[in-house]
């Protein structure tokens, strides 16, 4: 079976790029075209940074950074998780054996 891919046209900086995609993930890639025309345009407003290429790749320093800082998160919000599930076991093997020695 081949491949079927649907062509979509993205604006970025008032730019247009038409790119090749599985049907499936067109929202997804429009999404993301949004968001990175978004952080481009932040950052060329503030001034800071002067042309494309450079406003380009502080986009992408900061996309990635902002999607570690999520990992990263996610990660810790897991092992808290683990953590509470274990508490809970410890507390309901007391309660249990508590229990027990009632009757």
């Amino acid at each position: 079976m081949k491949d079927e891919t649907v062509p979509v046209t993205v604006l970025i900086m008032e730019k247009e790029y038409r790119i090749a995609c599985a049907p499936n993930h067109k929202d997804s890639l429009v999404n993301s075209a949004t968001l990175l025309n978004n952080k481009m345009q932040e950052i060329r407003s503030s001034g800071k940074v002067i042309g494309s290429d450079r406003i380009a790749v502080m986009a992408a320093l900061n996309l990635a950074h902002d999607l570690l800082e999520q990992q990263q998160q996610s990660t810790d919000n897991t092992f808290l998780e683990k953590q509470i599930r274990k508490l809970r076991d410890k507390v309901d093997t007391v309660v249990n054996e508590t229990k027990q020695m009632e009757l």
